[in-house]
């Protein structure tokens, strides 16, 4: 079975067409690839408009990072502040400043709360999504689609998608070594740990698909930690222990994607937000909570000079998750530190098992990169 068919038979029966964004087709084709067999139950929860992963303004100005005032009234300095040593017989060396996690994220809600907002009457993403597989030659495989997303401003409008696949291809230059030295069949046979045979993934790019279809309750636009208005979203709260508190009334215990799967509240806060950061259509002042609110978890680490799928620089900001199957992943946001705006989500294998299973640590397992978001007045057509 193709893997979309394979998406499309997982999806809850309510769900029927309605357009999903990047992050909700790949989470749903993890799912429906690592489906339990017949005679067993796997929950998932209400239906979920969206999941928004994108990024407001696909180029946007640097602006020049000031102190960060701390709680009780310190500062830390400028995140790219540098320190210039010399001596007698060697010229200036100029090191970067080593600023700890918390720094960094604080600076980053500094700079994301500064950023402006534009106007207009539908919030527009476009992503990219990545996921990695093993075929059944042993080489690995990267899937790839294109997705955007029209979510109306205005109540009892509608929702619009548009996406398509572009195709698999080997991961690496040994993968496609390896895929020649197979005959360079023009489809590949997928590996799927825990379930009988293989499914089908075509090389060539899909047809682009364009849907549309009324909103859900007539204004329920995104889901985070559950379904949500556009009203909602613009009127969540700028400070991080009150914004804390709103996401964490929907925590249930459980992961996002199955109440069977227990989730620890500082991953489960970590994932909600991450997309509340990247692509939501929240205002500037709730992105930066959102960053400081990240600063709090004692479990989040921060890297620097971390590239996406894209080849864009950025630092990340990440959390470990164990994964049924024995698999343990890194859940990675990737942001431009200048602006607080986010470039990636990516899911980075620390200990393979289930579905990750013949990955070695490192490996990228899925990635939603954000090409642009933001609103416009251009209404989406097919």
């Amino acid at each position: 079975m193709n893997p979309i068919d394979e998406l499309r038979a997982a999806r809850p029966a309510h769900l029927g067409d309605r357009p999903v964004d990047g992050r909700t087709r790949a989470a749903e084709l993890a799912y429906a690839m690592s489906r339990p067999r017949q005679g067993e139950r796997r929950r998932r929860p209400a239906f979920r408009p969206a999941w928004g992963l994108a990024l407001a303004g696909a180029a946007a100005a640097a602006v020049a990072a000031a102190a960060v005032v701390l709680p009780g009234g310190g500062a830390t300095p400028p995140p790219r502040a540098p320190a210039v040593a010399a001596t007698e017989n060697a010229p200036a060396v100029v090191e970067k400043t080593r600023l700890s996690a918390r720094e960094v994220l604080l600076a980053a809600a500094a700079n994301a709360g500064r950023q402006a907002e534009a106007e207009g009457d539908w919030w527009h993403t476009a992503t990219v999504t990545r996921t990695l597989f093993t075929a059944t030659g042993g080489y690995r495989v990267e899937s790839r689609g294109r997705d955007e997303m029209w979510t109306p401003r205005a109540t009892g409008g509608e929702q619009w998608s548009r996406g398509q696949s572009l195709g698999a291809a080997p991961a690496s230059e040994a993968d496609r070594q390896a895929w020649e030295a197979a005959g360079s069949p023009a489809e590949f046979e997928v590996k799927v740990p825990g379930k009988r045979g293989a499914l089908t993934m075509p090389a060539a790019p899909g047809k682009v698909r364009t849907d549309r279809s009324p909103l859900v309750d007539g204004d329920k636009v995104f889901w985070l930690g559950r379904n949500v208005t556009m009203k909602d979203l613009r009127g969540l709260p700028d400070e991080p222990e009150a914004l804390r508190a709103w996401l964490l009334r929907s925590y249930e215990g459980h992961d996002t994607e199955s109440d069977g799967v227990p989730m620890a509240s500082d991953v489960w806060l970590f994932k909600v937000s991450a997309g509340l950061i990247t692509d939501m259509p929240v205002t500037p002042k709730v992105r930066g909570a959102a960053f400081r609110m990240l600063a709090g978890l004692d479990t989040v680490e921060v890297t620097e000079d971390v590239t996406d799928a894209e080849g864009r620089t950025g630092t990340a900001v990440s959390i470990e998750e164990r994964i049924k199957g024995g698999a343990v992943l890194r859940n990675r946001l990737v942001f431009d530190e200048a602006t607080g705006r986010g470039l990636a989500n990516e899911n980075v294998v620390v200990k393979p098992g289930g579905l990750q299973a013949g990955l070695e640590p490192g490996a990228v397992f899925n990635s939603v990169a954000v090409l642009e978001a933001g609103w416009t007045s251009a209404a989406p057509r097919r």
